[in-house]
């Protein structure tokens, strides 16, 4: 579990990173209509909203036939799942759609579930409820054997656009088919940087290693189109302009990762399924200058890769490394050097030459991740790096040091991207 000096609680969520959202981007946030408009004016990939329905009139003259695929109507202001209403498919032989618990349902149920959301039974804020229809995207065929009835979805928190957590929501029985938490969907945390799951909750923070009632492994699941996915989050949170956010994403197959809400103070039980806290990571890219969404995502998997999701990508074993060991960088323009490197488990990041990285064209201002303290130099800048250590390409944040420049070894790598070795004599049996 997470440790308790890096878990971010309620209080300090609010104080310290909600209240640095400005209350205009608060309250569109807190509308989904409003959050559409707003996704759609910058060309961030949504569902389809196939109506905007204000008044019991509107719910009667809409056509409700008309709609050839499967749909989802909802409360515009409300929260936590209420009111939600999944349907597939109309049927070929009736004028029903059955939901995800299997029932049958006619036109006039469909307006009376309309009529309460106008009344406001699933709001959770305003005196203004209308109700919004939209295309309902299928399950990914990755997640089908995951999920129960409904779509899962895909949480992102990003603050200073960086993405800082991630968390895919799978739909249970107990849930209903909904990707809701707090109804007994499972939360099933996400490595930043490769998009592999790692651990499990149920019931908000019971940890688990299984689907319940199966014997599938919720570890080692790869998020198809990460990076796209966590592009789309970044950019979508600022369009939003909230400092602090969680956005929330469908995958669908052909059109790739679509968002959904946008909200404005997401829940803290991330921290459980990805047992690690929200604190420390805010805390390391609050204050960053971040260039754009792209500069923000390279942030993120820089710094926030898990050591669990490389244990899971490792299909090779243990490779045993020499403390002095050749590798091979790219640089730009896939223009490649090789280096002698010690292997530096004293250090926690990679080091290049600041000669080395000039030479491969590593430092340019738009490769720049961030700058950091290191003893005896003061603000030196950290670049990625790509490079091929034993059988294993590796790409990194790596800190660009003058000292370099004047020793036997022109790179250094720390122990962050030696997970996976073992460091000691290669030539010893």
């Amino acid at each position: 579990m997470p440790k308790a000096h890096d878990i971010l609680g309620m209080n300090a969520r609010n104080s310290q990173y909600i209240s640095q959202n400005n209350t205009q981007a608060k309250s569109v946030a807190s509308s989904k209509y409003a959050t559409k408009i707003l996704l759609e004016d910058n060309n961030i990939p949504t569902p389809k909203i196939y109506a905007i329905l204000a008044t019991n009139e509107d719910v009667q003259d809409f056509d409700w036939k008309s709609i050839e695929g499967s749909f989802v109507v909802k409360p515009t202001n409300g929260h936590a799942g209420k009111g939600v209403l999944i349907l597939n498919k109309k049927s070929k032989h009736t004028d029903t759609w059955s939901n995800t618990l299997g029932q049958q349902l006619s036109p006039d149920d469909i307006k009376l579930h309309c009529s309460d959301i106008l009344e406001g039974q699933y709001s959770t804020w305003g005196s203004q409820h209308n109700v919004i229809v939209e295309e309902r995207i299928l399950t990914h065929p990755v997640f089908k054997k995951y999920t129960y009835k409904g779509t899962p979805d895909i949480r992102v928190v990003v603050f200073n656009q960086v993405p800082i957590m991630a968390l895919l929501r799978l739909p249970t029985k107990e849930s209903e088919g909904r990707a809701n938490q707090s109804q007994g969907a499972i939360g099933v945390g996400i490595d930043i940087a490769t998009g592999v799951t790692t651990f499990a909750a149920a019931n908000l923070n019971e940890p688990i290693s299984y689907l319940p009632g199966t014997k599938f492994k919720l570890n080692g699941i790869k998020i198809p189109q990460w990076k796209s996915l966590l592009h789309v989050a970044v950019r979508a949170a600022e369009a939003s302009n909230l400092y602090y956010s969680g956005i929330d994403l469908f995958l669908d197959a052909d059109q790739g990762p679509m968002v959904v809400e946008i909200n404005s103070s997401p829940g803290l039980s991330i921290q459980n399924a990805n047992r690690s806290g929200l604190k420390r990571r805010l805390e390391r890219v609050e204050g960053l200058n971040v260039r754009n969404p792209e500069h923000g995502v390279r942030i993120g998997q820089a710094l926030f890769a898990s050591n669990f999701a490389d244990k899971i990508k490792s299909e090779e074993g243990l490779q045993v490394l020499s403390p002095f060991e050749t590798v091979v960088v790219t640089g730009e323009d896939k223009q490649t050097q090789e280096l002698l490197a010690l292997m530096n488990t004293g250090r926690y990041r990679t080091a290049i030459a600041t000669s080395t990285a000039e030479t491969l064209g590593l430092i340019d201002i738009e490769d720049l991740l961030w700058f950091q303290q290191e003893t005896g130099e003061g603000k030196i800048p950290v670049v990625e790096v790509t490079f091929k250590l034993g059988r294993r390409k590796i790409t990194t944040s790596a800190v660009v040091s003058k000292r370099l420049n004047r020793g036997k070894y022109r790179m250094e790598i720390g122990r962050k991207d030696l997970s996976g070795f073992l460091v000691g004599d290669s030539n010893t049996s």
